[in-house]
């Protein structure tokens, strides 16, 4: 049998399959890794004066993990630079926000072929490659420099950005072109590969082939869309586990009678959390009856705190919190519980199952499985009311939630009061077509879709990574 080879920029698979932070990408790929025999490949977190391509060997809980630490230049450049000042913003549609540096670049290309040349003596001749993300959208091209021939594939987590905006990256047409490295390329969503289409034939002149074909750069790949799920067993058995139980008469008992709502976010400007925020003070304004009988509870880890933008983010959320709570609170009720600390997943299942409300509205998102998750944890016979952004991946299979345009307070507003007024009815019947949905996009369906259409095609053999740049091409 095949061995599978994951590959991130770091491996977060955890040592206890209860615990993990607000993105479930963790939990996927783990589980992943444990119907498959192989390790999970990536960058330890940590740094070194100067590169070696050592690598450290863990067991976690199943998981095989090979780590390799990195020099602080590359980290500024590669991580800290290219991955989160320039492609994330641009992917997110925020060309406002995106750094284009040289050395950004250059620090991108380094590491990505450091990376390949540290794995390619661990591949063998049957293993199957399995990329995940913007950060490593070179390597399978610097590996096929190096005579891999296995078939790799990538999944994108993130959304890909409209033509329009792409051309805005320089040397965007020599990342696009790396991607054909590929024999298998993973979208969330239509939106997201219907895109990357438009991009391929309109900027690149290539040519739709087959099916679910795309010809350019003198090679064929194969695009597909894969919705990411949650291990929805695993998820349920956290929820109902001694600990998820805990936490949810925990947070019953602190609602003291009124509703609750939840929102569980990275912090990070793609989420709409300060947007998130007006609509709930919207809200409160709208409806002064209803105050004191509902509150938000926002539980925001802290990430890239080392990059400015996110410096101040953090800061006009502190800020926003605390006028809200200081203009709307009472004596024994304060509106926002504004929490920038990570919990274990078993504790989040006890948290969203005692939420009436999951707020899920980020301004642009591949997925986002918190809105899985959040349903979930709902009790069957009286479940919550997911409010989710028509923006995000997740609302392109669950119309069964409340719909809404996270750019508008009024639209925010309006969906929360609707939630807390909604009927058990009609919460039960959207709760089950959520739920399907839930079940029928299970991680082991993503995974097993994935991973069966990257075996069915064929072996790179035709000189896929030998590509010789045009310069001219490259300076576009």
């Amino acid at each position: 049998m095949s061995r599978l080879i994951v590959v991130s920029n770091r491996v977060s698979a955890p040592a206890d399959p209860a615990a993990g932070s607000a993105g479930g990408l963790a939990m996927a790929l783990s589980a992943a890794l444990r119907k498959y025999d192989g390790l999970w490949f990536g960058w330890s977190g940590e740094t070194v004066d100067h590169f070696t391509g050592d690598i450290k060997w863990e067991d976690r809980a199943g998981v095989t993990v090979a780590l390799v630490d990195l020099e602080a230049q590359d980290v500024d450049e590669y991580y800290n630079g290219y991955a989160n000042k320039t492609l994330w913003p641009l992917f997110h549609h925020r060309v406002d926000l995106t750094a284009y540096e040289r050395s950004y670049g250059e620090g991108y290309e380094r590491v990505n072929a450091r990376f390949a040349e540290v794995l390619r003596p661990q591949i063998q001749p049957d293993d199957i490659i399995w990329i995940h993300d913007y950060h490593l959208i070179p390597i399978a091209r610097d590996l096929r420099r190096l005579g891999v021939t296995n078939r790799i594939g990538f999944f994108l987590h993130t959304p890909w950005p409209a033509r329009q905006l792409l051309v805005t990256l320089p040397h965007h047409r020599r990342l696009v072109e790396s991607l054909f490295a590929y024999d298998l390329i993973g979208f969330q969503t239509q939106e997201w590969l219907d895109l990357f289409r438009d991009y391929v034939v309109s900027e690149a002149r290539g040519e739709l082939v087959g099916d679910g074909g795309l010809e350019c750069f003198g090679r064929t790949v194969q695009a597909g869309v894969y919705p990411i799920g949650i291990d929805v067993d695993a998820f349920i058995a956290a929820r109902n586990s001694p600990q998820g139980n805990r936490t949810y008469d925990r947070m019953a008992a602190s609602s003291a009678f009124r509703s609750m709502m939840v929102g569980v976010d990275r912090l990070d400007y793609s989420k709409g959390l300060e947007e998130r925020m007006l609509g709930y003070e919207q809200f409160l304004h709208d409806n002064p009856g209803m105050r004191g009988d509902v509150f938000l509870v926002q539980v925001t880890p802290i990430s890239r705190d080392d990059v400015d933008t996110y410096q101040d983010i953090r800061a006009r959320l502190d800020a926003l919190a605390g006028r809200i709570n200081g203009e709307f609170a009472d004596m024994d009720w304060q509106p926002i519980r504004y929490l920038n600390r990570s919990y274990r997943r078993d504790q989040l299942a006890g948290i969203y199952r005692a939420s009436r409300v999951g707020l899920v509205t980020p301004l642009r998102d591949g997925m986002n499985l918190v809105a899985k998750e959040y349903v979930a944890a709902q009790n069957p016979e009286d479940p919550g009311v997911l409010v989710l952004s028509r923006f995000a991946g997740a609302a392109e299979q669950m119309g069964e939630a409340l719909l809404v345009n996270p750019f508008s307070r009024e639209e925010i507003a309006d969906a929360i009061k609707r939630a807390l007024l909604m009927p058990l009815e009609e919460r039960i019947r959207k709760w089950r077509a959520l739920m399907k949905v839930v079940r029928d996009t299970d991680v082991s369906i993503w995974r097993d879709d994935f991973v069966g259409d990257l075996k069915s095609v064929g072996i790179s053999g035709n000189g896929g990574g030998l590509f010789h740049h045009d310069q001219r091409a490259d300076a576009a």
